[in-house]
């Protein structure tokens, strides 16, 4: 899975991206600048959520979600934010959450 490493890079998306919001995560999106090229994605969990152990369990179960649903998506590069209910939903739930994000947002994924 290609991700999102610069910060040059999370800011740019961060910023001219488009946002959708559900209450088990927030999405990003934006088209990609090269032409064509191989969508990146990036997993975030801010500090106010809580502990380490709760933030890396949020951003590993997005991680196997974004899986799930075929992230990235190619041309896209697309954040994803965890939020309260991030780290205790079922797998189940945060995959169709995500398919709902990814819908809204006019993208189709692979799953």
């Amino acid at each position: 899975m290609k991700t999102i490493k610069s910060r040059s890079d999370f800011e740019r998306v961060y910023s001219q991206g488009r946002r959708y919001n559900h209450p088990l995560m927030r999405m990003v999106i934006l088209d990609s600048q090269s032409e064509g090229g191989p969508g990146r994605v990036a997993f975030a969990a801010p500090k106010r959520l809580g502990n380490a152990v709760f933030r890396n369990r949020s951003k590993r179960v997005m991680r196997e979600c974004a899986r799930a649903c075929g992230l990235p998506l190619a041309g896209k590069e697309v954040i994803l934010f965890a939020t309260r209910g991030t780290a205790t939903a079922a797998p189940a739930s945060l995959t169709a959450a995500l398919t709902s994000l990814c819908n809204r947002a006019g993208a189709r994924h692979a799953g």
